[in-house]
């Protein structure tokens, strides 16, 4: 055992250290002992997924999400409660069906990506052309796939920290664009997923300014592994399988989306404001419960908690952000708007309602005993420390860039892409006591936080 796994072992087993420096009002373990009996981000999460339901970005259901978060977010009690609209050119989903018409037949479940180009409502039948990985696809000759149909598989895992997301999802972002480089007259995918439901899992793709948008579709993984098999059976008996795809989607101009923000005041503004929150936009397929209705419940249920128990050091900015997912839109407005300039700390809820298992730092020099803190109050929550660079969450992506510091809170995304962008994203899939561990290890990072006299502003030199 090396000095450096040594020393951190040490740090770990100091008493619940230095809490002199804690406003009694927000002690740690109270808030935590609170917490987990405490059912208000459930209550957030159920109420949007039944009263809003579905939230795609742009459209006349994630205004409605804006309209009744500003009314929710003031009842918590929450202070300087506003919308900060932005515009966006915005998708919507139409008429969607596939089927193999030869040499075998069969229906297949099917979700057009964001973004798709149409077929027109006649649709397209065409020679499947197939592809073990998105690589073998960027290896096709150009032109090769002429008034063809690209399919492209891939071999997508489970994994804790959701690692594989982040491999297998080039599948789906930049798949389509390949595809069309290669004159290809529509792609499917196999969806990016680790379930076996017949759930197609929908997402974005890009074509970029310059390319052209061809219809791309995600088939559900055993419908895509029965395609697998077709295709197999068919080449050995020098056959082709052919499909037929309708997709009907729209891209319908400019609308608008908006970040909905409040705030719990601090006491000295010029300690810098913490940035919490999760994104308030979904697919359209499922009711965004655990993407990401359960962000958005357990960063405003911990931040309610702070202010109930008394005024903060530091301000608490709650955004529910727009348009998440189709580009992070709203992220990249409030970075444009407001800059890194006196935010001290970005926090972000965006990987579903189950247990946090692990602690990520990305704070200044000098501040070894601050995150020693944190992670002795994690601890009892079954939290540990980990060594990864926090990201701060998508949406606080572009003004972490600028330099501001961030807190990852990592959940157990295991069974996360087993509905990460389908029907099945709904309610019953979140566990009350996970999310009441989720809102106890926010609270205590918050409370902590709030009131740590360490210098956490970004540098100046930074925001160049």
């Amino acid at each position: 055992m090396n000095m450096r796994i040594l020393a951190a072992l040490a740090a770990l087993t100091l008493p619940f250290p230095l809490i002199a420096q804690q406003s009694p009002a927000h002690d740690p373990a109270a808030l935590q002992q609170k917490a987990l009996g405490d059912n208000t981000a459930y209550g957030i999460v159920e109420d949007l997924t039944t009263e809003i339901g579905p939230r795609l970005a742009g459209t006349e259901r994630e205004a409605a999400a804006r309209a009744w978060a500003v009314t929710r977010l003031k009842a918590m009690g929450f202070a300087n409660v506003r919308i900060e609209p932005f515009d966006m050119k915005t998708w919507v989903r139409g008429i969607e069906t596939a089927e193999v018409t030869g040499p075998y037949s069969g229906k297949m479940h099917i979700s057009a990506l964001g973004n798709s180009a149409s077929t027109g409502e006649k649709g397209l039948e065409a020679e499947v052309v197939y592809f073990r990985t998105l690589a073998d696809l960027g290896a096709a000759p150009a032109g090769s796939l002429k008034g063809k149909i690209a399919f492209v598989s891939h071999k997508m895992t489970k994994t804790q920290n959701g690692a594989s997301y982040g491999q297998f999802g080039g599948v789906r972002r930049i798949g389509p664009s390949l595809a069309s480089e290669k004159g290809a007259a529509a792609i499917i995918i196999r969806s990016v997923g680790t379930d076996y439901h017949r759930n197609p899992h929908t997402g974005g793709t890009s074509f970029g300014e310059k390319g052209v948008p061809i219809p791309a579709a995600a088939l559900s993984i055993p419908d895509a592994e029965n395609l697998e098999r077709m295709i197999a059976r068919a080449s050995k008996k020098g056959e082709a399988v052919r499909m037929k795809l309708v997709l009907t989607p729209r891209q319908i101009g400019t609308t608008q989306s908006g970040n909905v923000i409040a705030e719990v005041p601090g006491s000295d503004p010029a300690a810098g404001m913490i940035l919490i929150g999760g994104h308030l936009d979904s697919w359209d397929l499922g009711t965004g419960a655990i993407d990401d209705g359960a962000g958005v419940a357990i960063s405003a249920a911990a931040a309610k908690m702070i202010m109930d128990a008394g005024t903060p050091k530091r301000t608490i900015r709650v955004v529910w952000w727009g348009a998440e997912e189709v580009g992070i839109f709203g992220g990249r407005a409030y970075a444009e708007k407001h800059g890194a300039a006196g935010h001290a700390l970005a926090m972000e809820s965006d990987f579903g309602a189950d247990r946090i298992w692990q602690v990520d730092f990305r704070l200044p020099e000098g501040t070894d005993d601050l995150q020693t803190r944190i992670a002795n109050a994690l601890a009892p929550l079954g939290v540990g420390r980990g060594r990864d660079v926090a990201g701060g969450g998508p949406d606080h992506g572009p003004i972490v860039a600028l330099g501001v510091n961030a807190i990852d809170l990592q959940q157990d995304g295991t069974d996360y892409f087993d509905l990460h962008h389908t029907p099945d994203d709904t309610l019953d899939k979140i566990d009350p006591k996970a999310m009441q561990q989720n809102v106890a290890a926010w609270v205590t990072v918050l409370g902590i936080v709030a009131n740590d006299p360490a210098d956490l502003l970004p540098k100046a030199k930074v925001a160049e």
